[in-house]
């Protein structure tokens, strides 16, 4: 059976994502709250009674629910509000427009994420619509602050009103995409995500003038030593079951090529991902890298602070490090690492704090809405495979698999612009969906609802 797209939908979602996008919610400082009083309209005009709840001024997050009789789990539809900056200048349109151009949707948060706002948004609107009468509990929440880390959005939720955000199962973001290969489709469901460690080393020095260097000891000098070998450092691979699961299904779509034979090899034997993926990276660099940063710890230097004058040698140098961990592993064990490979640069004159510490979380695959999110998807595209899938960046559904929810990153798209650059457009420049998978993406997650909950 192929179910239908809701084309009948098709002006009002996209009017939806236009009207959000033209919202500015660059965060820092985020003003959410403009964007969930619009939403909070929206969806009264259907008949849901919203709240919207602030963790300070102008920081709302917006909660509604459609009540189910509790012969069935309940679902969360999450999203977020808040968006990264985007410079003009390097825009192509302006980033507020929700310009239509080409067939596409344009603007900062297109991809990232208000068009899963939007789909959510028209989901509810929908099942309410249709006098759809769920078993469980559909709860709706687009919060604040997830592109700061979520401490003013869920992670304030979770603290201080768990009863209105907690479900048994939660729909974010992450997945969903339908990545082409040989001729058909690879759905991603994300089940799990890196840790976000985001680290602080100072580097200590002698000062002095900078017309006799040899007599200083430069901290500058010091910390670039320090972000080179961090920068250039490569942990070791540790292939993770999500991510060994993701990989031998990429392996099988591509079966009878010679990327499933280096898929095959890397599985077997890890130790050589890193030779397999360069010899790859000709054709897809983007997918290359997004596949190595899932195999290992990953340390980025970030930020580098130093000196106080042209001709004073700096005494202070500090640098920021964004440090990504994989399930199974911790900051203790990351800071092993990390004093291994700076041992020589003079430890005793380096001081570490870490600034954001997020571990690692994972949702089992082994659930009836997973098996129901992969029938749905072949009732659209008969010949698809699904798989599952590591977040190498952080989401809110960390916080919700603190409180037991099983949180599966699904935002249904077919993947209709080349690999790379839609790799590249999420927090990058010219971000921008097609109204094709604007609908293609509400029919999915409306009958995987619709389905799972009644």
């Amino acid at each position: 059976m192929r179910s239908k797209l809701l084309h009948d939908i098709e002006d009002e979602v996209t009017d939806l994502l236009r009207e959000l996008i033209r919202f500015d919610t660059t965060n820092p400082p985020g003003n959410e709250t403009v964007a969930a009083k619009y939403l909070a309209k929206t969806l009264g005009e259907e008949g849901f009674a919203c709240e919207i709840l602030e963790s300070s001024h102008g920081r709302g997050s917006v909660i509604t629910r459609l009540k189910g009789d509790g012969d069935k789990p309940s679902l969360l539809l999450l999203s977020h509000l808040d968006v990264v900056a985007a410079d003009p200048k390097e825009w192509s349109v302006e980033p507020f427009s929700g310009l239509i151009k080409d067939g596409f949707v344009w603007g900062r948060g297109a991809l990232d994420m208000k068009s899963i706002t939007a789909i959510e948004v028209m989901v509810m609107k929908l099942l309410k619509r249709n006098d759809i009468q769920p078993k469980g509990d559909v709860i709706l929440a687009a919060t604040a602050d997830e592109e700061a880390g979520g401490r003013a959005g869920v992670h304030w939720l979770v603290h201080n009103y768990p009863e209105k955000i907690r479900a048994d199962y939660v729909i974010n973001e992450g997945g969903g995409f339908g990545l082409p290969i040989n001729g058909g489709l690879m759905f991603t469901v994300q089940t799990a995500e890196k840790g976000v460690m985001w680290l602080k080393i100072r580097a200590k020095g002698r000062p002095g003038h900078g017309s006799i260097p040899g007599a200083a000891d430069n901290a500058v000098l010091r910390m670039a030593e320090v972000a080179h070998r961090l920068g250039t450092h490569r942990s070791k691979i540790k292939l993770v079951p999500t991510v060994k699961a993701f990989i031998e299904g990429l392996a099988k779509a591509r079966k009878g090529a010679v990327p499933s034979r280096l898929f095959s090899t890397l599985i077997t034997n890890p130790l050589l991902a890193d030779r397999i993926l360069d010899r790859m990276a000709k054709d897809q660099s983007s997918m290359v890298e997004f596949i190595r940063a899932m195999l290992r710890a990953t340390i980025a230097p970030t930020i580098i602070h130093g000196g106080l004058k042209t001709n004073i040698i700096p005494s202070k140098c500090e640098g920021t490090f964004d440090c990504r961990i994989l399930p199974g592993q911790t900051k203790e064990s990351l800071m092993v690492e990390i004093r291994e490979v700076l041992k020589d640069v003079d430890l005793e004159k380096l001081e570490f704090e870490f600034d954001k510490t997020d571990a690692p979380s994972e949702s089992r695959v082994e659930t009836p809405f997973y098996r129901e999110i992969q029938d749905v998807l072949k009732e659209f595209e008969p010949n698809c495979g699904v798989v599952p899938f590591m977040q190498t960046g952080g989401t809110d559904s960390r916080f919700l698999r603190e409180l037991g929810c099983v949180c599966y990153g699904f935002g249904p798209m077919r993947v209709d612009l080349p690999v790379d650059e839609f790799l590249r457009m999420a927090h990058g420049i010219d971000e921008r969906i097609s109204i094709e998978n604007l609908v293609f993406g509400t029919s999915v997650l409306y009958r995987l609802v619709e389905k799972f909950m009644t």
